[in-house]
């Protein structure tokens, strides 16, 4: 009997089998499934419906030093390193790149370790075994299921980044409309206080006439009643403005007994000029259209997810075993060797994977029209931010100029009185007419003040997409 010169040997695949093997991965490769990124078809406006009243430089990222506060820009530097909205935001941020890890470690093959020890005792004879193996497998993505979940994770990566931003410009404007609503409060407190002295002074001329018999008991009470609702008025203030500052305290990580001091004043803050820009250009300057088109992204990749894992999978498992009859030894062992591929096919699940990608597929749909929604909701952000600046500024010039007249009528109507030219009615509507400009005009100012940060906001603060490479 004539044996083979490779008798014994284990069999040696040709190079044909070879190349076939790769050609056939390749071409199943390219099967990947993609799904395309779907968008609104949403047609944006060529121009502002409501324009600025003067145009300014393009908006900055620090837009909060265009107020000329040093005490803002302190306060809201506090905020950016110890505001615990800002905190959150970065630990969500580490989960998602955690996440994308998790999701592409699936992309490297498996490796498992196990050893063991044991003896058995059959009819008095003892005898013993060690045995150490080393396990690998490896899923080929063959349909880009695992490279789609990557992607989504890298979506979701960049949304979060982006939800970081927005909650960053957020808070830079909570704690400037906080801080002003501070000033506002104090100057309010302030102007309560100087009308309670006028109401005060006033009564002393009453109190005089009344004493000289030229005035009626009548006045005198009536200009009591003017002196205690004016002190009335003061505590609300009091009390707003200490809760005013506990809520700044707390955006900026403090506690809301340590409440900042504010000693600025409102006139002594510039309100910038602002170039709202073009219409087209807000889906590049707002972080939280950013956040929402990239949820697109990853909802596009969750679909292809979902698509590919209803085909077949194949799956590439290798062992090696030594194992030795020896207890704890592994001398005199033998060593096995296995290679295997397997086809993964699910027959049947009730419809379970068909029915994910129709949730996936609806997931898309809800996503497409929130950020529909999310690009109207941000025109008319805009839109407001701009018409509520041009009539505030208007109304705080108006009010200028009523408050001036405001003063004067105060002066004549108390000259008046004094010489016994006219009844102390007219002297009351005139104290009346003064605190209500005074607090009307600090609201205004207050007004403009806000309306200058909520159109740096709706603008996006100067942001721009900077999303570090993975």
């Amino acid at each position: 009997m004539h044996s083979h010169p490779d008798a014994g040997q284990p069999a040696r695949s040709t190079p044909h089998v070879h190349l076939l093997a790769v050609l056939l991965v390749a071409a199943l490769a390219g099967c990947a499934i993609k799904e395309p990124i779907v968008r609104p078809d949403q047609t944006l406006p060529a121009t502002w419906a409501e324009t600025p009243a003067m145009a300014g430089a393009p908006l900055p990222d620090t837009w909060w030093q265009a107020f000329g506060s040093p005490q803002l820009d302190a306060l809201i530097a506090e905020a950016m390193a110890a505001a615990p909205d800002l905190r959150i935001q970065g630990e969500r941020v580490v989960q998602a790149e955690l996440a994308l890890r998790q999701a592409g470690a699936s992309l490297f093959p498996g490796l498992n370790l196990s050893s063991g020890s044991g003896t058995r005792n059959v009819d008095g004879n003892e005898s013993g075994s060690t045995d150490l193996s080393l396990g690998a497998s490896y899923e080929l993505d063959l349909w880009g299921r695992i490279a789609a979940e990557v992607d989504a994770g890298r979506a979701n990566l960049a949304a979060t980044r982006f939800d970081r931003d927005a909650a960053r410009l957020s808070i830079s404007a909570s704690v400037a409309s906080t801080w002003f609503q501070t000033l506002a409060l104090q100057e309010r407190e302030d102007i309560a206080r100087e009308n309670l002295t006028i109401a005060e002074r006033v009564l002393r001329v009453v109190q005089a006439r009344y004493d000289n018999g030229a005035a009626s008991a009548l006045e005198l009470s009536q200009q009591r009643s003017t002196v205690l609702n004016q002190r009335k008025a003061i505590e609300p203030l009091e009390v707003q403005l200490r809760q005013t500052r506990s809520a700044l305290a707390i955006l900026l990580g403090r506690n809301p007994q340590a409440a900042p001091a504010s000693d600025g004043r409102l006139a002594s803050l510039q309100v910038p000029a602002i170039d709202a820009g073009l219409p087209a250009e807000l889906l590049l300057r707002r972080p939280d259209l950013a956040a929402s088109e990239a949820t697109l992204a990853a909802a596009a990749a969750n679909v292809a997810a979902a698509r590919a894992a209803l085909l077949p999978g194949i799956g590439l498992t290798a062992g090696a075993n030594l194992g030795s009859a020896g207890l704890l030894s592994l001398a005199d062992s033998t060593r096995t060797l296995s290679i295997s591929a397997n086809l993964l096919q699910r027959i049947f699940d009730g419809g379970r994977l068909r029915a994910d990608v129709d949730i996936q597929r609806s997931r898309q749909r809800e996503l497409v029209e929130t950020h529909r929604r999310a690009i109207l909701v941000a025109l008319k952000e805009v839109e407001d931010a701009l018409a509520d600046s041009a009539r505030d500024a208007r109304q705080e010039d108006a009010q200028r100029e009523i408050l001036a007249e405001a003063r004067r009528s105060l002066r004549l109507a108390e000259l008046r009185y004094r010489e016994g030219a006219d009844s102390l009615l007219a002297v009351l509507d005139a104290q009346r007419s003064l605190f209500s400009a005074q607090d009307q005009l600090a609201l205004l100012r207050l007004a403009r003040l806000t309306d200058a940060v909520a159109l740096y906001k709706a603008l996006g603060g100067g942001w721009s997409a900077e999303v570090p490479a993975d």
